[in-house]
């Protein structure tokens, strides 16, 4: 176990390092000069040769992204002379339109995804492999169409149009709740919860027909296998042999999945965060992009991306537990 967490440590942080890499030289060594969309029109050459300096792309590129890498594990100084400011570890510059830390305008918005993502995922996951357990038990008959039938129109309706279905028929029209407005857990967390259903099975109805597809199929696959034949000769019950053996190797590629869309939903679920009018981090993305906030593009793309990559090592741990025929070595 020791090894395996040394091993994917070091595997993690060479995926971080060749990502930031990657980020980094698409937006900064593009040809556009980032000082000038922070001085702003009628920018003079003194001036613009000071925002140049403090934001340190003076510089050639290897040495701008060698400060970068700095930054994260010691802090940065920027300086244009008079104007001296110290940016602490993990440091990942200040956002051009409103000059705050990067950092600080992305962890303002992690508990927002934070809080769609383990809401939804419960929820997906109870329907999703729920939903694919009954139809491989049901195979062949009309439960198991009815629901194959229910899970292709799942996987085909977008999340947005969800969303705004939802609110149409609960918040405007049978006016069983408000519009949704997200209140932090700390302050209340039965208005934080109440604000939350709504977004939580947009989120997981859609999410979770593709988990129903997979737990089907593998299921069918692993109910196929010697070892289950052989568990049928010695005469256990098919309670035991579905939920007990099948069902714990089937799950290794939902875990996958899981890793995947957790990763990517704690780096910004873009659209639902739009329909619902929550200030998170995939929100904070689009804005930036749109007005080429370059530091927080970089910040909030590279979190995203460590989400994913963080989440992809937890499901390696978790498949030695759903599957013990999964070596960790």
């Amino acid at each position: 176990m020791i090894r395996f967490l040394l091993r994917r440590t070091v595997s993690t942080a060479a995926v971080l390092l060749v990502m930031s890499a990657v980020v980094y030289l698409v937006f900064y060594a593009a040809p556009h000069d980032p000082a000038v969309l922070v001085c702003g029109k009628g920018c003079d050459g003194t001036r613009l040769a000071v925002v140049r300096h403090k934001l340190g792309t003076d510089l050639p590129v290897w040495e701008q992204y060698g400060n970068f890498l700095r930054g994260l594990v010691a802090g940065r100084t920027f300086d244009s002379g008079n104007d001296v400011t110290r940016c602490a570890a993990p440091c990942l510059g200040y956002s051009f339109q409103t000059d705050q830390p990067v950092l600080q305008m992305i962890t303002q918005r992690i508990p927002v995804d934070l809080s769609l993502t383990l809401g939804a995922m419960v929820i997906w996951l109870l329907l999703g492999v729920g939903t694919g357990l009954l139809s491989a038990l049901r195979r062949g008959r009309l439960v198991e169409r009815a629901l194959t039938t229910l899970t292709l129109a799942g996987m085909a309706t977008p999340v947005f149009l969800v969303g705004l279905l939802v609110l149409m028929l609960f918040c405007a029209s049978l006016q069983w709740m408000p519009f949704p407005t997200y209140t932090a857990f700390t302050d209340d967390p039965a208005q934080w919860a109440a604000n939350l259903v709504l977004p939580w099975f947009s989120l997981a109805l859609v999410i979770s027909a593709a988990y129903a597809r997979m737990t089907r199929s593998s299921l069918l696959e692993t109910l196929a296998e010697d070892h289950i034949r052989t568990n049928r000769a010695y005469g256990l019950s098919e309670r035991r042999i579905v939920l007990g053996h099948a069902l714990r190797g089937a799950l290794v590629p939902v875990l996958t999945m899981l890793a995947i869309d957790v990763g990517q939903i704690l780096g910004g679920a873009m659209l639902t965060e739009s329909v619902f009018g929550f200030d998170g981090l995939g929100r904070l993305l689009v804005t930036s992009v749109n007005q080429i906030d370059l530091p927080v593009v970089v910040g909030a793309t590279l979190f995203a991306g460590f989400f994913v990559v963080i989440a992809n090592a937890a499901a390696d741990l978790l498949y030695a537990l759903a599957d013990p025929r999964v070596s960790l070595a």
